[in-house]
């Protein structure tokens, strides 16, 4: 049986581009997981190359053309961000924007949020005075 699927494990090799070991990796990874079956394996391998290639070709068809035969990071993000079935990956396809832009934001929420922390601080003051 072990050389049947050594052999079986071989020409999968073959129909996936994405390497299995480290799709097993990822896999095992998660705490849930105790075996893998290399049939699980092999159709893990080949739905999220499927998917890949599914979302590279949805997001160069309807991206914003800036590339021409080019797909670009930017195609990436916008379908993220605009397409239902993609929305799930908007955090980890976010809009690029400039270093710039990000520290104003930082410091933004960082003004904000010592606001809020004073304001807490000051009810409590009032509260020890009541009592």
């Amino acid at each position: 049986a072990e050389m049947a699927t050594a052999r079986l494990s071989g020409s999968e090799n073959r129909l996936v581009s994405l390497p299995l070991s480290r799709i097993r990796v990822i896999m095992k990874s998660s705490p849930e997981v105790s075996s893998i079956n290399q049939d699980a394996l092999f159709l893990t391998a080949k739905a999220t190359e499927l998917f890949v290639q599914y979302l590279a070709t949805y997001s160069y068809k309807h991206g914003r053309g800036k590339e021409k035969n080019a797909l670009t990071y930017t195609d990436l993000s916008h379908t993220a961000e605009e397409c239902e079935t993609f929305q799930f990956l908007a955090d980890i396809l976010p809009k690029k924007i400039l270093a710039s832009k990000y520290l104003k934001m930082l410091e933004k929420e960082k003004r904000d949020g010592e606001v809020r922390e004073d304001d807490d601080e000051a009810e409590e003051e009032e509260d020890e005075d009541k009592a």
